[in-house]
């Protein structure tokens, strides 16, 4: 890999000097009517190799490289204005790390170009992914409708366990396919799992449902509008589900979790992204994804996002860290964002030949580096008094390697998140209560939940809410499927509301609507002066209650975990569980880096840019 980063170093230095020299390699004098080199690039040749100190064989090699790649590129131009084929530039996995054109028609299908790529490239075909436009490429639509242009950058993954799996036979094949399958059901059941996660509101028993709250970084919810709690939610759901497969470091599957956390970010408000410090950490994820992949150069604004984060962090944290401070009382844990965000940053630079820069960023990540490192006898000595591992690590960044502060910040934090969750628990019971009071007027717990949840949790407006919607009296807990125009009305229960003032042919219609419940027969009738609603009336002739209901959907949309099948029910729990298992416990799991990799990445760059420090 060092010999490789080098030459690409080199190879961007010798770009830039030509682009500043305004030099067109493909052109004469250097390029004649045969395409070969002309005499006047050995003038180049010694020009560049004296000015940034290369060997001259090693110059001349590269600049021809340079050369070749542009007649390629200004071939393929011409080439594809003429017949419309277009040149892809195929990154294949980093086992086979390096980029290869392919000439296809836009018009194809996803499939039918991951089938010409696995054919040309000996690859298997199902354990193909393909990324395009940082988006995973659609097997059903074509290349054209997915915005494929001519020069696009097409990054291939393979998902596999190791080289020799792409060796086997027919029945690693299977194997392999089987393996696919597994990865598309998981992603597919990740989807479902995060969907329902997403329609679940605060108004649930957090004892027998699981349910997503998104809190600040105080640890306490926050107050947003459904609609963009449900991106949110399923945002932060594939970045965490991204971010637990980055952990194992199986960074192909990870990274179309990530890009799809990122297109439902882009869903959020940009007043809510400037909140949370989620889809800063979510681009830092990307790009590290790209980079431990080799395949920067697929990411054509790895520099744009890491800038989107750097500008993130500021908002969230403050300029100086400030808000963290307030907040928190000290920015040690979030240092390792930053150490990560510059080592990245100085890759960029280097691998765009910008050395000084380079070797700026490389080492302010390589001081913080030093910073953060935790003495392991630390850690042990927290473990003793009955603390984790990660509380231990975080603890200690927070507090500049003091164990008795760590301890003490531990504690605190402990008895505040307790205190939290309690505050939390009381306002859901409340909300319960709620729920429990407007069911006993006779409304079904939906209609409750629905009109407490328009209402910001008011009971006295929810209780009007319902009436001023008459769809939601339609609700019903019990599963009867008897229809209204079946249903009995006794003599009784018709005299009871016409004694009360209702003519008898409302009471009748009434009665029939809401299957003898006089409470809630009366309350519509004394709401809507005397006579039901035209939508209750026009559900009363010949519909079924489940028939009409559904117009309550609109209001709020069904909860995606209401299912009439047991099995399909089952599916829903497994993919619910699925998603939590990879919830991290602690809210700051994501501060939490052993910098083992960063450690060995940092001392390889400071390696190579040893000469330009001086």
């Amino acid at each position: 890999m060092e010999e490789m980063a080098q030459k690409k170093y080199l190879i961007a230095k010798l770009t830039s000097c030509l682009r500043e020299d305004k030099i067109q390699l493909w052109k004469p004098p250097y390029t004649n009517e045969k395409k070969e080199a002309g005499e006047e690039m050995k003038e180049l040749v010694e020009k560049y190799s004296s000015k940034l100190n290369i060997n001259k064989n090693d110059t001349e090699n590269m600049l021809e490289e340079i050369r070749c790649k542009a007649i390629e590129r200004g071939t393929g131009n011409e080439n594809f204005k003429v017949t419309g084929i277009a040149r892809l530039d195929i990154y294949l996995p980093r086992r086979k790390s390096r980029k290869i054109p392919l000439e296809t028609s836009l018009f194809i299908t996803g499939k039918e170009l991951r089938s010409q790529i696995a054919q040309e490239y000996a690859l298997q075909e199902n354990a193909v992914k393909i990324i395009i436009n940082k988006k995973q490429l659609d097997l059903g639509k074509t290349l054209e409708d997915q915005g494929v242009t001519h020069n696009a950058k097409v990054m291939v993954l393979q998902l596999e366990q190791s080289d020799e799996e792409t060796k086997r036979k027919v029945q690693e094949e299977e194997l392999q396919c089987k393996k696919e399958k597994e990865i598309n059901d998981k992603m597919q059941r990740t989807k479902k799992g995060l969907e329902i996660l997403a329609e679940r509101e605060e108004y649930l028993d957090p004892d027998s449902v699981p349910y997503l709250d998104i809190a600040n970084q105080t640890g306490r919810s926050i107050q947003i509008p459904p609609q963009a709690k449900k991106a949110l939610v399923l945002a932060m759901g594939y970045h965490e589900k991204g971010r637990a497969l980055m952990k194992k470091k199986e960074y192909e599957v990870a990274l179309p979790y990530l890009l799809d956390a990122d297109k439902h970010f882009c869903e959020c408000s940009t007043e809510l992204l400037n909140t949370v410090d989620n889809y800063a950490v979510l681009q830092l994820d990307i790009v590290w994804c790209y980079f431990r992949l080799e395949q920067l150069d697929c990411l054509d604004d790895a520099e744009k996002k890491l800038s989107t984060a750097q500008r993130c962090f500021q908002r969230c944290y403050g300029e100086n860290h400030e808000r963290l401070i307030d907040i928190k009382g000290s920015y040690g844990r979030e240092k390792v964002l930053f150490l990560r965000l510059y080592l990245l940053q100085g890759i960029g630079h280097y691998h765009s030949g910008r050395e000084k820069e380079a070797a700026e960023y490389i080492q302010k990540a390589s001081s913080l580096y030093g910073e953060l490192s935790i003495d392991p006898d630390k850690v042990d000595r927290l473990s003793l008094l009955g603390f984790s591992e990660q509380e231990a690590r975080l603890a200690l960044r927070a507090c500049h390697g003091n164990v008795e502060h760590a301890a003490n910040l531990i504690t605190n934090r402990r008895e505040e998140k307790a205190q939290i969750r309690r505050e939390e628990r009381a306002k859901r019971r409340r909300r319960l209560e709620d729920i429990n009071t407007l069911k006993s007027m006779g409304y079904s717990q939906r209609a409750a939940q629905i009109a407490l949840q328009k209402t910001r949790g008011n009971l006295d407006q929810a209780f009007k809410f319902i009436l001023d919607n008459p769809e939601l009296l339609l609700e019903d807990d019990d599963d009867d499927s008897v229809a209204m125009d079946q249903f009995q009305v006794s003599q009784e229960s018709i005299e009871q509301l016409t004694y009360m003032g209702f003519s008898r042919e409302s009471a009748e219609q009434a009665l029939k609507v809401f299957k003898g419940n006089i409470h809630l027969a009366s309350q519509t009738l004394a709401h809507y002066g005397g006579v039901l609603p035209p939508s209750l009336l026009l559900s009363s002739e010949g519909s079924s209650p489940s028939e009409e209901s559904t117009s309550s959907k609109d209001l709020l949309t069904e909860s995606a975990g209401s299912s009439s099948s047991p099995t399909d029910e089952d599916m829903e729990t497994d993919a619910v569980n699925e998603i939590l298992e990879d919830i991290p416990e602690h809210e700051e799991d994501y501060l939490d880096l052993t910098l083992e990799e960063e450690e060995q990445i940092i001392h390889e760059y400071l390696s190579y840019i040893q000469v330009p420090q001086h």
